[in-house]
């Protein structure tokens, strides 16, 4: 559907700009325009929104340093969901407020796997068994790799490398915030299916970007997150917009009862949206906010 007006219907809900306490927004693909960057369009109609007392909720798969630049940019305060909802952290302060790990045994046999298969794999460990890296998360992989420098160049996070193995014997370690394996998407299918195949619905999977494929705790997802803030900050589903474009964005629009996909967006998730707005090329984010909240355009 287009950018509707106040008043309008969606999937039997009336939307009223005026309802919408909240926005919950992914960044790559939907916020930032490729290259991930955030055009300064975006950043002024975010700020008004916040002026406005709206409360920006950023969902995304990437880690908490790989975002704050955004967050800063943006002026966005509060919780915000991380590693596709493994972590939800209040912020300025990084304060972790939620936590849901992916058993090791599940980060072990992925490594095996990738091993087996010669593909790039890593995982983000909860840093308080790890001296050193008290109250941190930290990225560890066994190796670096073209797949890792195109990881770091896109998110700025550095790695530390040694034996994964060995790490996710640390005493007292239970679990892993997710794994990760960057690899080419004919290879998704066959790492799902061994990966489910061992060890069912006790494991969620998602694909985030092209060749993301991200292993997670089975109530691990972006709508999780967004359903505890809702519930921290005693936000009802009609007062908020959630926005996506991948898969893994799916799970806030059965969470909020607004929905929105940049036109860039995968075609089943277009299919879930309440409205289809223009691309992360063109500020289709800021031109709703635009056009929704009778912002003045930037210019």
């Amino acid at each position: 559907m287009s950018i509707l007006i106040d008043g309008s219907l969606i999937d039997g809900n009336v939307i009223d700009a005026k309802s919408i306490r909240a926005l919950a927004i992914d960044l790559d693909g939907t916020a930032l325009a490729p290259g991930a960057v955030l055009n300064d369009r975006t950043i002024r109609a975010v700020k008004s929104c916040i002026q406005r007392g709206i409360q920006i909720i950023i969902t995304t798969g990437r880690a908490i340093e790989a975002t704050e630049s955004y967050r800063l940019l943006l002026g966005a305060k509060g919780p915000m969901v991380y590693y596709n909802g493994a972590v939800v952290a209040d912020m300025p302060g990084n304060k972790i407020l939620s936590a849901t790990l992916l058993d090791k045994e599940i980060a072990k046999y992925c490594l095996e796997l990738s091993r087996e298969m010669g593909v790039y794999y890593q995982v983000y460990f909860p840093g308080d068994y790890f001296p050193g890296f008290e109250g941190r998360i930290f990225l560890a992989s066994e190796r670096k790799s073209p797949e890792y420098d195109f990881y770091y160049k896109h998110t700025g996070i550095v790695a530390e490398f040694g034996d994964l193995e060995k790490a996710l014997e640390q005493p007292g370690l239970t679990g892993c915030i997710k794994g990760m394996f960057l690899v080419e998407p004919e290879f998704h299918e066959i790492i799902r299916k061994k990966v489910t195949g061992r060890f069912g619905d006790n494991v969620y999977i998602v694909q985030t970007l092209r060749n993301f494929l991200e292993v997670m705790h089975p109530n691990v997802s972006k709508g999780s997150g967004l359903a505890f803030i809702m519930e921290r900050c005693s936000l009802g589903r009609e007062e908020v917009i959630a926005f996506g474009d991948e898969e893994n964005d799916l799970p806030m629009f059965s969470v909020a009862a607004f929905s929105a996909a940049p036109s860039n967006a995968r075609d089943s998730v277009k299919a879930k949206a309440s409205f289809v707005i223009g691309s992360n090329a063109e500020d289709g984010l800021a031109a709703f906010l635009e056009d929704f909240f009778g912002l003045i355009p930037s210019v």
